[in-house]
């Protein structure tokens, strides 16, 4: 097994007193690289899909890039700039520095999170990054701070050995045989949970709980919950710990949403909520239906009123409508409740002294989605909500899987689209979602999206081979 997890207790507490997306100074920033004797910065963004792309510079070029920022190729990113408008600029936010945990102690690498700006300086509208940053200050002009905590589940696979060599294409082969909340302490799983929290801890994220889900070989990370821009931030810098600390394990970690045809698929379940200006949860209404206010009650109706076009961002795959259907704990029809599972959207409880905690649970988003897009149409569909002051149905505690199409209909109740196709079609007929993209990024993640239906459904499978082949 390899083994080059460094945990150094001064990076981590650096990690800590830079944490989030604050201005600190370029100057601070720069004696604490020094402390921490990184040898090269990783300058990353996210591409309309929800991809880490970056450049590495040698710590001693940080300087520079911090006050002028780092020229690249935008013609080359996926849903960036056409040819004839490549040159963008990285512009590094220093308060997103944080020490890799992974790696050669002796190369020691770090990180900083970059918003993409035009030659001009201006912030270019197709960075999915500034796309969130736009929905965050219309909540923040309405005096709300806009807070997510996401709930990230994924699959940890050994390579199958024909895989190793490159005879076979890699399969989900699954490293234990546990079930949910299973625990042993020499489950090789438990160990890898363990590393990957502390490797978080040490990039500034607090991990609230890691645990074992449903499936075999499946796992969830809980972190805490933060405003939207460093949720975000931090989903990316957990799929990317997830993945190093699973390698250095011989295992290999996937965030597909569907990878077992049979077993629960993995979510990305998000609790939101609104603070006020006085720090105060906006949510919370100790005389509302289920502790709600009204302004919490509106935000869940505009979410369930524009949930298909939603769809498209949340559950951005054709495998992710592997993961939407009925009897796997992932949520199919459109309504919501407390303690119904199986609702779009649940409405955890509070208790006494916790009113700090009330919130929304969106339950279809999954972890192949762009955090920085999906968080940006939620909160747009939940802003709508609000300015339409729009009602939610009745709330529906009834297993709905357990509904008949007229029971549904009698009730009122949609479905989630079928397909990634159907989603992009909804998504394409919504204004409030599409706007809350700009027309850049909407363009490009639909494009995008459209090749990848079409090129999944010309294909040949080989559930087809087996079923028609030699019948037919």
């Amino acid at each position: 097994m390899r083994r080059s997890l460094h945990f150094d207790e001064a990076a981590g507490g650096a990690a800590e007193a830079l944490g989030g997306p604050s201005a600190a100074d370029p100057e601070e920033l720069i004696s604490r690289v020094r402390a921490d004797r990184v040898e090269f910065v990783n300058l990353q963004f996210t591409d309309v899909l929800g991809a880490i792309k970056g450049v590495t510079i040698p710590a001693a070029g940080l300087g520079e890039a911090l006050a002028r920022g780092v020229w690249f190729d935008g013609s080359s990113v996926e849903g960036f700039a056409r040819i004839h408008e490549s040159d963008m600029v990285l512009r590094p936010d220093p308060g997103t520095y944080r020490v890799l945990p992974w790696g050669a102690p002796e190369r020691r690498q770090a990180r900083l999170i970059c918003d993409v700006q035009t030659p001009d300086q201006r912030p270019f509208p197709g960075d999915p990054r500034g796309v969130l940053r736009r929905a965050m200050a219309r909540a923040e002009a309405q005096g709300h701070t806009y807070n997510a905590g996401p709930e990230l589940e994924f699959f940890l696979f050994k390579r199958n050995a024909d895989a190793r060599d490159g005879r076979a294409p890699l399969r989900p082969v699954p490293h234990d045989v546990g079930g949910y909340f299973d625990f042993s302490p020499q489950d090789l799983a438990s160990t890898v949970r363990a590393d990957i929290m502390r490797a978080l801890a040490e990039l500034g994220i607090t991990a609230e709980t890691a645990h074992h889900e449903v499936a075999t070989a499946q796992h969830e990370i809980d972190f805490r919950y933060c405003d939207g821009l460093t949720a975000a931030d931090n989903v990316m810098t957990v799929r990317q710990a997830v993945k190093a600390v699973a390698a250095e394990h011989d295992l290999y970690a996937t965030f597909m949403p569907k990878p077992i045809c049979g077993a629960n698929g993995s979510g990305m379940h998000t609790h939101q909520s609104f603070f006020d200006r006085g720090g105060r949860n906006a949510f919370f209404d100790a005389a509302g239906r289920y502790e709600l206010s009204d302004l919490a009650r509106h935000y869940i109706a505009g979410q369930l009123a524009h949930a298909p076009a939603l769809s498209a961002v949340l559950a951005p795959t054709v495998n992710s409508y592997k993961r939407l259907v009925p009897g796997y704990e992932a949520p199919v029809y459109i309504c919501w409740a407390r303690t119904n599972r199986s609702a779009l959207i649940r409405v955890p409880c509070t208790s006494p002294g916790r009113e700090q905690s009330a919130r929304a649970e969106l339950r279809c988003p999954d972890p192949s989605a762009n955090p920085y897009l999906a968080f940006a149409v939620m909160l747009a569909a939940g802003l709508d909500g609000i300015e339409r002051r729009l009602a939610p149905p009745e709330p529906v505690e009834e297993d709905v899987y357990h509904f008949d199409a007229r029971r549904l209909e009698e009730m009122g109740i949609a479905s989630l689209p079928g397909t990634l196709a159907e989603a992009l079609d909804a998504l394409e007929k919504d204004e409030v979602v599409r706007s809350a993209l700009g027309d850049l990024a909407y363009q490009a993640f639909a494009r995008a999206k459209r090749a990848e239906w079409d090129e999944y459904r010309i294909q040949v499978s080989d559930w087809e081979l087996e079923r028609y082949l030699e019948t037919l």
